[in-house]
């Protein structure tokens, strides 16, 4: 039991369950092992934290913060401020997402990726376009999308070949499941989303490789009666999915409703979906047009939601406090969940970690503060 100090929370939450009467012990800054309290020699140097003990948040969507947004700042410093943005509100890692853009700036994205390789927050790239549906594009420009070619696979390709995470948002109108496959065997996580495909093409896609949908409900085909769509398919599979809870983009209603649906527990994940105005001004530039911040809404001139107004803590606290999740599942929703699906096991748990990657929670699941 050998520690410099002991940090002795209320309760903890060590990544499956949460947890009282434990300490964590904490070595030439890092954390150890967890043991009972009581085990405790009574020499041993604590630190008595009021408050839920929690691994930082793992967001695997996000266009921008702090007035940043990726499309338009394709670069490490780029990445860098948007990640320094979102831990302000404890998201310890980010997925950068690149948006539906021209072959020049997704290309300085991928730059981008690679320069920012090893840099504190951030976990790899999401390229969320531009091989989407134009039915279903939502805020992204049509002119942009375009079907699946060789550059963006080559891109991938390269990316991975230097070890870092690729999300990739596709739609079956943009994309051939041969592709999909390809993609797949890079080890890029292959995610449907901005479709109206049916069910059968949507399931092409899954048996091609794809494990992921992107932000379930919005920019996908409905769920009818008939038709399963997008949405039904996503919701009967054992995939992963995003989903954002704003109580905007989602009634509250159904984002209960998908996590209790699932046929296979902890393959749903919060993602904040987040624009510049995070951590920044209330207003940004997309593709030359200005979106503002109203009402809680980022909406754009065509009066499409522009991404999200939204931190994963604000996003968790509204989980637990209105839909209702039983609260060690909704945290897993914020790290042990991202983690599996990126293959990060080390991001999901409490030992082995730099201090100020841990949360406090108060009592309404609002962040305190860290463990630093």
């Amino acid at each position: 039991m050998t520690a410099e100090l002991w940090l002795c929370p209320d309760r903890l939450f060590d990544g499956d369950t949460l947890r009282g009467g434990l300490a964590l012990g904490l070595q030439d800054g890092r954390t150890t092992k967890l043991v009972p309290t009581s085990h405790l020699p009574a020499t041993a140097t604590r630190r008595v934290l009021k408050g839920t003990l929690v691994p930082g948040y793992l967001d695997l969507q996000v266009n921008g913060g702090g007035d940043v947004l990726l499309n338009t700042t394709p670069s490490a410093q780029g990445i860098a401020a948007i990640a320094a943005a979102h831990r302000r509100f404890g998201t310890v890692g980010i997925l950068a997402t690149l948006i539906t853009d021209t072959p020049e700036v997704l290309a300085l994205g991928v730059e981008a990726a690679s320069a920012a390789k090893g840099q504190p927050g951030f976990l790899g790239i999401h390229i969320e376009g531009p091989h989407l549906s134009i039915a279903r594009r939502g805020a992204h420009r049509a002119a942009f999308i375009r079907p699946m070619d060789d550059t963006t696979i080559a891109h991938v390709t390269r990316l991975r070949a230097a070890d870092i995470a690729v999300m990739i948002t596709v739609a079956p109108e943009s994309v051939q499941p041969g592709q999909v496959a390809e993609l797949a065997r890079t080890g890029a996580i292959v995610s449907i989303g901005h479709s109206d495909a049916t069910s059968e093409a949507t399931r092409a896609l899954l048996d091609a490789g794809a494990t992921c949908f992107t932000h379930l409900f919005n920019a996908m085909s409905p769920m009818l009666n008939r038709a399963p769509g997008v949405t039904g398919t996503c919701i009967n599979s054992c995939a992963y999915a995003g989903i954002i809870c704003d109580g905007i983009h989602v009634a509250d209603e159904m984002v209960g409703l998908a996590i209790r649906a699932r046929p296979v527990p902890d393959h749903m994940f919060l993602v904040s979906d987040a624009m510049s105005t995070v951590g920044g001004s209330d207003h940004f530039r997309l593709y030359g047009d200005e979106i503002r911040l109203v009402n809680g809404r980022l909406v754009n001139a065509e009066g499409s939601l522009a991404g999200a107004h939204v931190t994963m803590a604000e996003s968790l606290a509204r989980l637990i406090r209105v839909v209702g999740i039983e609260p060690a599942q909704a945290l897993r929703m914020t790290s042990t969940v991202p983690a599996a699906l990126l293959g990060r096991p080390d991001m999901a748990g409490l030992t082995g970690r730099d201090p100020a990657d841990l949360l406090m929670l108060g009592a309404d699941w609002t962040v305190t503060g860290t463990a630093a």
